[in-house]
């Protein structure tokens, strides 16, 4: 990904849990926390209530991949936890992008510009 780094450390993982605004879905739960960069920081956590090692694999490459094609369209210098419900071990790719562009405009960190052109 060309403008995000990973969150990797429980405390940057509870800095935005507690600080950041959350907005959920049935599928995922989105916190969103601004930082000191102009880069976003991705953090993916699925539990073991969604399901074996392999499932729990599958739901992080899709949340991955889904956001690595549409990083242009978020905002830059965020914080970004996506939290994963029991509900997305049997999404698949389409649900999976529009639970994420969902939550993204209902917490604002869309950019509008790009987001119309998506939608062209």
């Amino acid at each position: 990904m060309v403008f995000t780094d990973s969150l990797r450390k429980n405390i940057q993982f509870q800095t935005v849990y507690h600080n950041g605004q959350s907005y959920g879905t049935k599928l995922f739960v989105m916190y969103v926390m601004k930082n000191s960069t102009d880069r976003n920081r991705l953090g993916i956590s699925v539990s073991k209530k969604v399901g074996n090692s392999i499932i729990r694999h599958r739901v992080k490459r899709l949340v991955h991949e889904n956001y690595r094609l549409h990083e242009n369209m978020f905002n830059s210098g965020l914080d970004i936890v996506v939290i994963a419900r029991p509900g997305a071990a049997t999404a698949n790719y389409q649900e999976v992008e529009r639970a994420l562009i969902y939550l993204g405009n209902r917490l604002h960190i869309i950019n509008e510009n790009n987001n119309k052109e998506e939608n062209d």
